[in-house]
């Protein structure tokens, strides 16, 4: 009897209290999986505002922001058809995510059985990470759901690979390089892995190995016409807004986004089972209701998950530390349902049953004591700044954003005010970022001459400076050119940012003389 049909053979001594945990947790993750107080902070407020170019101006507005256009041409659509309000644009991660928790049973149950599949249900719907992505109008919740149908689709098409099911295998590639950069080191090390398998793995697997990597090359041939604007991006955009970080410590940033983030105490107490059940799944075997046998040789039923989970993680760490690009947790929204599908697995580790509830209890209460943070924290505080300038702001005053990149999200809430808006450093339009040289650019501006050009702009005018501290790269340059408006200008002071908000913003109101 093999391990996964050892599993099954369980799945009757299943208690129905986990049923009855499963449907609440549901809809209690549902919930929260749309609704959230915060208005949209700037990667969601440049996502809408690049979605609202017509489809054929995509490809141009993505050249300057550096990534891939599926997300975007969906967001697209969806908002021709709900609108562009904050609940609207934020609803389509949540419907995408609703539709990955029953991915998630399936890739479960094949995995491990019933136990297995309602365990990841679990851990997916009570997820901090999960809900968090799925309240933000970003592409990481596609990328999950991805992750998981491509899952299913290899291991399907390994058992049987027929021509429907390699088509869905091509399918799911071409959407995956399409949604976020991040999956292509998923995609590359899944062919590595097939690679291995074609050549030295047991004689049934070889055949069906070639056939999906065949698959994979098919779907992986769509991504040519739009090479020409990957390239131009790689050498021109980047990450201008964060510096790379070793592999080490980008991993260790990574396991702690998965729990909530650094920044929430009751992160750090899921942080345990997190880190525990996954090395348990993969190493760990019950001997009894009292002890747990480790086995470094790991365990056949999850070793290619494991090997999965952890080998494109730090593959896609070393990469991103080599090229000197940024990472940021979301990313690794490319493995967390296999980090799911680990922890799930790592309560089957424990024999009594009364152990596995209560494991998945406490996982579950952790996780929604975290995600419950995420319906009040505000992600941005431009709504201070845009509410006085709603208030006070006369047709033809001047507001200013510096930096650039804290312009989409405060100028999406003046939307219809007879105001005039520009960035630093080039005095652009504040809806959309041009990432291309950033780095570059800032370095070359000079706070003095875009004061200059900006007292000349207003003339008799109001000046509204919203600024923000500790953006990579800028820092200094705001700060002096509040100074240099405040030698010309007597400043009023009237909001001061806030360190605790992702995204905080201060506003200072420069009054012509």
């Amino acid at each position: 009897m093999t391990e996964r049909e050892e599993h099954r053979t369980q799945d009757h001594r299943t208690p129905a209290i986990l049923v009855v945990l499963v449907g609440l947790a549901i809809v209690v993750g549902v919930a929260l999986r749309f609704i959230v107080r915060s208005e949209l902070w700037f990667d969601e407020a440049l996502s809408v505002n690049i979605a609202r170019l017509p489809l054929a101006d995509l490809p141009d507005a993505l050249r300057q922001d550096g990534a891939p256009p599926l997300y975007y041409a969906l967001l697209h659509v969806w908002t021709e058809i709900f609108g562009t309000g904050d609940v609207a644009v934020r609803a389509l991660s949540g419907v995408v995510a609703v539709a990955t928790l029953p991915l998630a049973y399936l890739a479960g149950r094949r995995l491990g059985g019933r136990t297995v599949a309602w365990a990841a249900v679990l851990v997916l719907v009570s997820s901090p990470y999960a809900i968090r992505y799925a309240t933000e109008s970003r592409m990481y919740a596609l990328v999950m759901l991805l992750v998981l149908w491509g899952y299913l689709a290899l291991r399907r098409a390994l058992e049987a690979p027929t021509l429907g099911r390699l088509a869905v295998v091509a399918l799911v590639t071409a959407l995956l390089v399409y949604t976020q950069y991040w999956c292509l080191y998923v995609l590359v090390a899944t062919g590595l892995g097939l690679v291995v398998a074609a050549g030295r793995g047991p004689s049934d697997l070889r055949r069906p190995a070639l056939r999906t990597i065949a698959a994979m090359v098919v779907g992986g041939l769509t991504f040519l016409p739009w090479v020409p604007t990957f390239l131009d991006q790689l050498a021109h955009t980047g990450t201008p807004w964060g510096d790379p970080v070793v592999p080490w410590s980008g991993a260790a940033g990574a396991l702690i986004s998965f729990v909530g983030g650094e920044d929430h105490a009751e992160a750090f107490l899921l942080l345990l089972p997190f880190l525990l059940l996954p090395l348990l799944a993969v190493f760990g075997r019950a001997l009894d209701e009292r002890r747990i046998e480790l086995d470094l040789h790991t365990r056949p039923a999850v070793r290619w998950e494991g090997a999965a989970a952890y080998g494109i993680l730090l593959f896609g760490l070393t990469a991103s530390w080599a090229a000197g690009t940024a990472f940021e947790g979301r990313y690794a929204s490319v493995v967390f349902p296999l980090f799911v599908l680990l922890v799930a697995f790592g309560v089957t580790t424990f024999a009594d049953p009364r152990v596995r509830v209560g494991v998945l209890v406490v996982v579950v209460l952790l996780g929604f004591w975290g995600a419950a943070r995420n319906v009040e924290e505000l992600r941005t505080q431009a709504a201070k700044s845009a509410n006085i300038v709603r208030a006070e702001a006369r047709p033809g005053d001047l507001v200013v954003y510096c930096p650039d990149q804290i312009g989409p999200d405060a100028s999406r809430l003046l939307e219809g005010e007879d105001v005039r808006q520009v960035t630093f450093p080039d005095l652009g339009r504040p809806e959309r970022i041009d990432w291309v040289d950033y780095r570059e650019r800032i370095a070359a501006a000079d706070p003095a001459a875009f004061v200059r050009r900006v007292l000349r702009k207003a003339g008799d005018s109001t000046i509204y400076f919203v600024a923000a501290p500790g953006y990579n790269n800028v820092a200094g340059k705001c700060e002096a050119i509040a100074g240099a408006l405040s030698r010309s200008r007597p400043a009023d002071i009237r909001v001061l940012p806030d360190a605790d908000i992702l995204e905080p913003q201060g506003l200072t109101v420069y009054r012509a003389g």
